[in-house]
């Protein structure tokens, strides 16, 4: 501004008060704002335009006024001879490490281009590997709501209309029809008074498993004992576990085949790479491959050794050493564990939906068979009477 001619005279925090957190996926910064950037980033640098014009022209046609802002930031420090990597670094909730280490890469080797292909090509993956995981923990719980809620609802509205019937005829109940009057009466009952407020026991069921997965956050999050425990009964879960070490790997491959592809060496892309698995206990076995790598091991041998990559992988990679042509075998692995996860997912779902309908259709048949069970037990009864 001063170079300009210009002072200031008042400024002020565009939408002070407001949230100023940011995750990739919420409403300030989605993920798919970054990747338009870098697409735009690599058609301007593919065109011969200049970086900062590049950066000019991103900022200007961005309709996210969040991300406007940073590259504003950006376009500044690059205009002040920082290198963009420099300048994105600066911006860390936005711009990962791993996107630091790529652009770092093309600043290095002087094509930017294939760094922001290979950027865009990632975060494209993680796009749809996101959606899918989101597809796969969203639909059970939607599904396990639905059953829940109809569960509380027949046992704390229907039912208990047909108990008090059944009471009144006095008749000799059987066990399940028994065990359905003392769940009913569970779920009507007020179990504590809060603030003088009763607490129904329909309240508990429906707060319970909320309250569940919180705790396990809680402990997951204040012992690394606690979370390195149920990192791996996840991983021996049925289905799930299989699911949870698949998207774990795919991650993982697709980060180092990106990253290697870009220039950095296979060291510093194993470290990298791993910065993307979240379960401990994967975390081990990656840490072991980057021992081996570092101790003079091939990455085919590596891999075997953690005992997580399939052989028909390690196979694929040791061909890919041999015939100095890794890069491409690595584009293979990542497309084979992309297809693995798919295929996981939609097992997950496939297997998800008659379960609960069966669920349901179980508890169903228990109301129907408490509720008309002693009617057709003391029929005999009824017709000597």
């Amino acid at each position: 501004m001063q170079s300009a001619g210009l002072e200031l005279v008042d400024c002020s925090v565009v939408g002070a008060g407001k949230s100023k957190g940011f995750q990739l996926g919420a409403k300030k910064i989605l993920l798919r704002d970054v990747i338009q950037l870098f697409v735009q980033m690599e058609q301007m640098q593919s065109a011969g335009v200049p970086l900062l014009d590049a950066l000019s022209d991103v900022r200007d046609s961005t309709e996210n006024d969040a991300l406007r802002d940073i590259m504003s930031e950006i376009q500044r420090d690059v205009s002040d001879g920082s290198a963009l990597s420099e300048a994105m670094n600066k911006h860390p909730k936005v711009f990962k490490p791993l996107y630091i280490s790529l652009i770092e890469a093309g600043e290095e080797t002087g094509d930017l281009t294939s760094s922001y292909l290979q950027l865009v090509k990632y975060l494209k993956w993680v796009d749809v590997i996101q959606a899918k995981i989101r597809k796969a923990t969203r639909y059970p719980v939607m599904v396990t709501a639905v059953v829940l809620l109809t569960v509380v609802f027949m046992m704390s509205i229907v039912v208990p209309q047909i108990v008090g019937f059944l009471r009144f005829l006095d008749l000799e109940l059987p066990w399940f029809t028994i065990t359905l009057i003392a769940t009913s009466d569970f779920m009507i009952t007020p179990l504590v008074t809060i603030f003088g407020i009763p607490v129904y026991g329909s309240l508990v069921v429906l707060i319970v498993p909320v309250l569940l997965v919180a705790i396990i956050k809680f402990l997951r999050a204040g012992s690394d004992n606690i979370a390195y425990k149920l990192d791996s009964f996840y991983l021996t879960a049925p289905v799930v576990g299989v699911l949870i070490r698949k998207v774990s790997i795919a991650r993982y491959a697709q980060t180092f085949g990106a990253l290697y592809a870009s220039g950095i060496d296979v060291i510093g892309a194993l470290e990298a790479s791993r910065s993307t698995v979240t379960n401990l206990m994967m975390l081990d076995a990656m840490e072991t491959v980057e021992a081996h790598v570092k101790a003079g091991s091939p990455l085919s041998d590596a891999f075997n050794a953690s005992g997580e990559f399939p052989s028909m992988v390690v196979r694929m990679v040791r061909v890919g050493e041999e015939s100095g042509n890794l890069t491409a075998v690595l584009d293979q692995v990542s497309e084979f564990y992309t297809h693995d996860v798919n295929e996981a997912i939609e097992s997950l779902i496939e297997m998800i939906q008659p379960t609960l309908t069966a669920i349901l259709g179980l508890i169903i048949a228990w109301i129907a068979a408490g509720s008309l069970g002693p009617i057709y037990i003391n029929l005999g009864n009824f017709m000597d009477f």
